[in-house]
């Protein structure tokens, strides 16, 4: 079963490299096509807007997105295993929208795998649409690739 948190009691933090192993143990847990530390490592020298959810000492999730000219490109965004199915991903889609705006950002942008179905209903729900497709951009079982979905947000 898993655990169920407060929003109240939910807080968000820049990530920074003393949180990494507790990153990659959930990125690990929640995929089988996780990023690499090296690419939280990459993330943290480019600068991209990197946050974590945290409940007390708990993680619950967090994101990457990257800044450009007038938009921000949606590159990472997970919810730990046990803490899914709780609205913590529409919290964090909230914050970076938040976010986004007051960078001046105009559009948010993201990919997501066509098979990952409950991400696009979370992505729709929160007024994401579906843009276009990029065929094989994603690692994929037994060597194949999996197309993703392209979706934006106007803010």
């Amino acid at each position: 079963m898993s655990a169920v948190l407060k929003a109240m009691e939910a807080r968000f933090e820049p990530l920074t490299a003393q949180h990494l192993d507790a990153v990659m143990r959930v990125e690990q847990q929640a995929y089988a096509h996780p990023w690499s530390h090296g690419n939280f490592i990459d993330t943290l020298a480019s600068g991209y807007e990197a946050q974590l959810l945290m409940a007390g000492d708990t993680l619950l999730g967090y994101f990457v997105a990257m800044k450009g000219v007038d938009e921000v490109h949606l590159l990472n965004i997970t919810v730990a295993p046990d803490y899914q199915r709780q609205g913590w991903a529409r919290v964090m889609l909230d914050a970076l929208a938040i976010w986004a705006k007051g960078q001046g950002a105009a559009w948010l942008w993201l990919e997501v795998r066509v098979g990952n179905l409950r991400a696009m209903e979370v992505y729709e729900s929160q007024g994401f649409r579906r843009v276009g497709l990029r065929k094989n951009y994603y690692p994929a079982v037994q060597g194949q690739r999996e197309d993703a979905i392209v979706m934006n947000l106007r803010l």
